[in-house]
């Protein structure tokens, strides 16, 4: 594919160079651009992030934005590749476990550094240069599986939807939560003894006797660890149990 076939958005994510131009070079540029966005995202949300309010500390007007981003769903998509950044170094000679595990815990790092990531829509496969690094780290890793690409992919999409639902989950707890003054412990044991209190085991025996345990009590291994860190771990280890019985398979096949 040559230059003049590729996308204008796609050329901009990848920052192909444009076509020169005579005379002096332009005063703004899309990293400059995103960059802005991103602050601005850190800051307010991504509900915070508008053309006019981007335009703002660049001093510049929002309809000159155009020049450099399509629309605003290009902008949250460049915003994202920015702020997700390169894959990182995931260490030589690792298993395939240690590697996706340490591929996950990362991209939640990431995800943790700028929280409005998980409030873009998905509206499509990974396309920027930093989201493909994260690809290829991921696809390194399992290299040597046995594992066909085509379910290599798949295991990419359940890993990265594992990290994106884990964070939202805890996040919309935590905002559930935030009036009331109290930890996720304490919601979860109020939680267990008021259903108790309420389900009928005649109607709901395995329930029932779900709320009749103590399931939902504070235990002391317990109370030094995040609720959220022991979810996401505890999500993250089923996976991975997935994917070894996956290899297992393949060996045995």
């Amino acid at each position: 594919m040559t230059d003049q076939e590729v996308p204008a958005d796609l050329a901009r994510l990848w920052r192909l160079p444009a076509s020169s131009r005579l005379g002096r070079p332009a005063e703004l540029d899309v990293d400059r651009v995103v960059r802005a966005a991103v602050d601005l995202a850190d800051q307010d949300g991504l509900d915070g992030v508008t053309l006019q309010k981007v335009s703002q500390p660049l001093g510049v007007t929002k309809m000159s934005l155009y020049r450099h981003v399509g629309s605003k769903d290009e902008l949250f998509e460049l915003m994202v590749d920015h702020a997700t950044g390169p894959a990182p170094d995931l260490g030589a000679d690792l298993g395939w476990r240690d590697g996706v595990r340490r591929w996950a815990f990362a991209i939640r790092a990431r995800y943790a550094e700028h929280p409005w990531l998980t409030d873009v829509p998905t509206s499509g496969p990974p396309r920027g240069p930093n989201a493909i690094s994260w690809m290829d780290a991921l696809l390194r890793v399992l290299r040597d599986t046995g594992l066909g690409l085509g379910t290599q992919v798949g295991l990419l999409n359940a890993v990265s939807g594992q990290v994106r639902h884990a964070i939202v989950l805890a996040r919309q707890l935590e905002e559930g939560r935030r009036d009331t003054g109290l930890s996720q412990a304490q919601v979860e044991q109020d939680y267990g003894q008021t259903l108790a209190a309420l389900v009928d085991p005649n109607r709901f025996p395995d329930a029932a006797k779900l709320f009749a345990a103590d399931v939902f009590e504070p235990h002391a291994d317990q109370v030094a660890e995040d609720p959220a860190d022991h979810d996401f771990t505890f999500g993250l280890e089923l996976l991975l149990d997935g994917i070894a019985a996956a290899i297992d398979r393949m060996g045995t096949d």
